[in-house]
């Protein structure tokens, strides 16, 4: 779904200004659809888009809502009196349809998915508890999904405090589940804590069905948005018949998401790879059904459990050592940790997890692994021959280089912040993680010094490195990029001094800077061209970076501030960076390029929303005195059609931003009102983490082989030769 950018309200005295020259009457806003990409990315873009180019040749505008008009609206003060009359009260789950963002994060595509997510770690919870051994998820091509277990099967016996079947208790009501903790309770550990993953589920379907077997006879049960259309039926299993489990099928409200009910294949299958590395003795498969099309089927069973983890995320690097993994219980908490350094990375890997519920914001188990590891690498530093200087301590970043970590908890009572559970906070788990760290890792390291040595000098090495950077970093630090005399040379900065107002275009070289330059807006555009192709920074440290003059000016042009300390947008000088390539393989490289230094140097600018990429016209149509541009050729295909059998047109193909004027160079491509821009998020940083060290790290031979497996799916015509 295309968004609308907003500009920022203007001060006081020119509202009052503006009261007096303008009417009242507000432009309406429109929100432009833009076609979903086909293939997924790595990182899933959202396309703002305020003017696209129609396929008739005539633009198609969006215009914005007065702030006038806005202000005028906040102004209004609503007569009467607050009663009880004004108070509502929402039955069962209205509440979650009236605010679905409060439980599922959003109403496009991330909360779309984490439907599934819900009703598959109920499923997981069967498996951690022991009962389970299979999942089946199957996204059928009705748009609907199902996930079903070989479980114990929801209960279906009539509640005594609802007076309603089981099923129907924690399909409808809030909070109804088995997993409060508890002499009640069935799960020793479990990822749905609340009660309320199921219920939310189903009042966010447009339909739901349920299927449970168990006690040799299947139950089902209709649903329609958290409402139930039939009661609980049954039947009688053959004799023979050993079925057991439950079945959830649901079918998402049109009427609740913003955008169109389509599950991606590689989104859902990233999280049960995910589910099927933290628990071993589980299989799960994803099978995908499509009309007129081949039936995508894939199996996930990792019986290595977090080695297995470790080893793929590093499959395309140089190990220093075998992964090294552990397991502690204490207190019904269980710790479990792998880990293992690389040669020929820079930048560390920790990934975290709550009864196996990915905490992407951390939490105290992530707190304590990282305290545990310095402490303990520095204790063996000290008493080392490798290092000279015994009053050197290692910081948690010299340590960490290279490393790639899995921890996973169990934790009977977790307290995880929001149903999202992004955040894990119970403060005994550090104090367990930190003791198991310590006690394991010191073991092994004193059985395996060839090992320890490796660390070591992996880590004094990131020390020198740190120092021989230094300078450069000081001058990161001590200059002041808001000042003109301090801006990198080739930087045309923007008349605005307000970063949230302000963007940055980021083009490769000369030619294209200057129609940039020309062709851009100075009150708010800055424009930084790049002399060719910017340092690979992921196969190079840290001093190797700061030396680098096109990343010095990146970092001081753009204000990053330093790499490792703590990302604070308010020092950006630009909150909209755009990164404007030509379309060509030259243009895609230097793009990838730069979103490597982006994701290792300040990933932060990522969750931020920071990060675009522009998306220039590959081609100009002229029929006559009208001029029509095309993104690509299912564009320019569409286009011609339209045209009549005998039409006369000509059309140019841009090899390049430089090709183009100043003046279409703005229209196209730099205009707020007619330009199209793609933002940039991450949505699963381990794979993420992955594509990027295969793409851009050392070893070639994993490009090679992913060269091959995608060499069928080339178009020859496509090839720019």
């Amino acid at each position: 779904m295309a968004l609308l950018l907003r500009p920022s309200p203007p001060p006081p005295h020119l509202r009052l200004l503006l009261r007096r020259l303008l009417s009242s009457a507000p432009t309406p806003s429109r929100l432009l659809p833009v076609p979903s990409p086909s293939a997924r990315h790595l990182f899933r873009p959202r396309v703002v888009a305020a003017v696209v180019p129609g396929r008739n040749g005539v633009a198609v505008r969006a215009f914005m809502a007065s702030t006038v008009a806005s202000d005028a609206m906040q102004e209004k003060r609503v007569a009467g009196e607050y009663t009880a009359a004004n108070v509502q009260v929402l039955e069962a789950l209205d509440g979650v349809r009236k605010r679905p963002g409060m439980y599922i994060g959003s109403t496009g595509p991330r909360g779309l998915h984490h439907l599934v997510v819900e009703i598959l770690d109920n499923a997981v919870d069967e498996a951690q508890a022991g009962y389970a051994t299979e999942i089946n998820v199957v996204l059928h091509d009705d748009n609907s999904v199902s996930v079903t277990d070989n479980g114990r099967g929801i209960p279906t016996d009539i509640h005594p405090q609802t007076k309603k079947s089981c099923v129907e208790t924690v399909l409808t009501l809030m909070h109804a589940g088995g997993k409060f903790g508890g002499s009640t309770s069935s799960y020793s550990v479990a990822g749905g804590l609340h009660g309320v993953g199921l219920s939310v589920v189903n009042a966010l379907s447009e339909a739901l069905e349920v299927t449970v077997c168990r006690d040799g006879k299947e139950y089902r049960q209709r649903y329609s948005r958290g409402k139930p259309l039939t009661t609980l039926s049954s039947t009688t299993l053959p004799d023979e018949s050993s079925r057991q489990g439950s079945c959830i099928r649901f079918w998402p409200d049109k009427e609740i998401f913003t955008t169109a009910i389509e599950f991606d294949f590689s989104t859902i299958s990233s999280c049960i790879r995910e589910l099927a590395f933290l628990n071993p003795k589980l299989t799960i498969t994803l099978t995908k059904e499509e009309q007129d099309a081949q039936v995508q089927h894939n199996e996930y069973c990792y019986a290595g459990g977090l080695v297995e983890y470790v080893a793929w995320l590093n499959t395309d690097k140089k190990p220093l050592h075998d992964p090294i993994a552990f397991r502690k219980e204490l207190d019904g908490i269980v710790v479990d940790v792998s880990l293992q350094w690389c040669s020929d990375s820079y930048s560390d890997t920790v990934l975290g997890y709550a009864n196996s519920i990915r905490t992407i914001d951390g939490g105290t188990h992530i707190e304590g692994l990282k305290t545990s590891l310095t402490r303990t690498i520095n204790s063996f530093a000290k008493k080392s021959k490798i290092m000279k200087d015994k009053d050197i301590s290692l910081s948690g970043e010299h340590v960490r280089e290279g490393v790639t970590c899995i921890i996973s908890v169990k934790v009977p009572n977790p307290e995880f912040e929001g149903q999202t559970k992004t955040r894990l906070g119970n403060p005994e788990v550090r104090r367990i993680v930190e003791q198991s760290v310590q006690e394991n890792l010191t073991e092994y390291l004193e059985l395996h010094p060839d090992v320890l040595d490796s660390i070591l000098s992996k880590s004094l090495n990131a020390l020198k490195a740190a120092l021989a950077a230094k300078r450069a970093r000081e001058l990161v630090r001590t200059k002041s990029v808001l000042k003109s005399s301090s801006l990198p040379g080739k930087l045309a900065d923007c008349a605005s001094s307000n970063p949230a107002e302000s963007e940055i275009f980021i083009v490769e070289g000369d030619s294209a800077g200057g129609s940039a330059k020309q062709g851009r807006d100075r009150k708010f555009q800055a424009i930084l061209p790049l002399r060719g192709k910017i340092l690979n920074i992921e196969r190079r440290d840290e001093a190797a970076m700061y030396k680098n003059e096109e990343i010095q000016n990146l970092i001081l042009g753009l204000g990053l501030g330093v790499k490792g300390e703590d990302f604070k947008k308010e020092a950006l000088r630009y909150h909209k960076i755009v990164i404007l390539t030509d379309a060509d393989v030259d243009g895609a490289h230097i793009r990838t390029l730069l979103l490597t230094f982006f994701f290792r140097y300040q990933r932060a600018l990522f969750d931020e929303g920071c990060i675009y990429v522009g998306v220039p016209p590959l081609y100009k149509v002229e029929r006559g005195k009208q001029v029509h541009y095309c993104y690509d050729e299912a564009d320019l295909k569409e286009l011609v059609n339209t045209f009549p059998t005998n039409a006369s047109y000509n059309t140019q193909r841009f090899k390049g931003l430089g090709e183009m004027m100043p003046l279409q160079l703005w229209e196209t491509t730099m205009d707020p009102e007619r330009r199209l821009l793609k933002q940039l998020t991450v949505e699963d940083a381990a794979e993420a983490n992955v594509v990027f060290s295969s793409l851009m790290g050392a070893r070639v031979e994993y490009r090679k082989e992913l060269i091959q497996k995608a060499a069928s799916m080339v178009n020859l015509d496509h090839l720019d030769i």
